[in-house]
């Protein structure tokens, strides 16, 4: 498995899309530009778990839960509109 990070303009992206898209498929990243800006990844379905809990470190205590969680947002939802 591949660990490559490739960088394609948007445009590149749209005309090479099946070069890029077997990146990813090996395993690597491609962060695509705009005007010289990042404005996107595609990054393979089995490191998006990993991504997203990487990002939230710090961010969610360690005694969170889902369900809780989703009680108090639709509580204060419903319990607001009253």
């Amino acid at each position: 498995m591949s660990e490559a990070i490739a960088t394609a303009t948007s445009t590149e992206m749209q005309n090479n899309f099946g070069r890029y898209l077997q990146i990813v498929m090996n395993g690597g990243e491609v962060i695509i530009t705009r005007n010289g800006k990042e404005v996107g990844r595609v990054i393979p379905r089995n490191a998006v778990v990993s991504y997203l809990t990487d990002s939230l470190t710090g961010i969610l205590s360690k005694d969170a839960s889902l369900e809780q969680a989703r009680e108090e947002r639709l509580k204060a939802k419903y319990e607001s509109a009253d």
